[in-house]
């Protein structure tokens, strides 16, 4: 890989992990109810799933779904019915106090978090436009190398929205204020699922 293709991979990498997605919503939303620290599986979950996808997707995953049409559906199907429940989730969580005490009241784990990007209709996105873009020719090496940034670059960006929603607690230190941010994530989780169900609108 030239360092001019690097580069615009790293370019890219940082874009697409930066701005505003499903993952970033939430890791805002468990910054706000949950703090920093509780919130750190749910990053590494996402700066670790990810980039798993990423090669899984470069090696040639996607083949297996071409062989069976009917599991893009399937998989479009799930990514709604999922993404709805934790916009459920977020819209209802407990104020933090609560939250801590609460069994519902936790924020997503390691697991849940690198299992949720196969559901991820943008994590889906991303990944496809890397390989295609930087890796056409699915050599390991060079999925490697797309997937090794996205490690990289998502420090960034989980640390970053994790931060924001972090600080923002000092804001919502009422329900009335709490309850309006939670359901204003819950929303905007929603909205992410407009480019799925009508691609046209995009």
């Amino acid at each position: 890989m030239t360092l001019d293709i690097f580069t615009a991979l790293v370019a890219f990498a940082f874009v697409t992990v930066i701005t505003p997605g499903p993952n970033n919503f939430m890791l805002m939303a468990s910054g706000a109810n949950f703090g920093f620290r509780r919130s750190v599986p749910h990053m590494m979950g996402i700066g670790l799933g990810f980039p798993s996808m990423v090669v899984l997707v470069g090696v040639g995953v996607m083949q297996v779904f071409d062989l069976w049409t009917p599991s893009y559906t399937i998989l479009k199907v799930l990514s709604v019915a999922y993404l709805l429940y934790l916009a459920w989730k977020i819209a209802h969580a407990a104020p933090p106090k609560e939250a801590e005490d609460a069994p519902e009241g936790k924020p997503l784990s390691f697991v849940q978090s690198a299992a949720f990007q196969w559901v991820n209709p943008k994590a889906w996105s991303m990944a496809l436009s890397a390989i295609t873009l930087y890796a056409a020719s699915r050599d390991l090496a060079a999925v490697l190398w797309v997937a090794g940034v996205y490690v990289a670059v998502s420090v960034i960006s989980t640390t970053s929205w994790t931060v924001l929603g972090q600080q923002m607690r000092r804001l919502l230190n009422n329900r009335v204020r709490l309850r309006v941010f939670n359901w204003t994530m819950a929303v905007l989780l929603v909205a992410t699922l407009v480019p799925v169900l009508w691609p046209a609108s995009t």
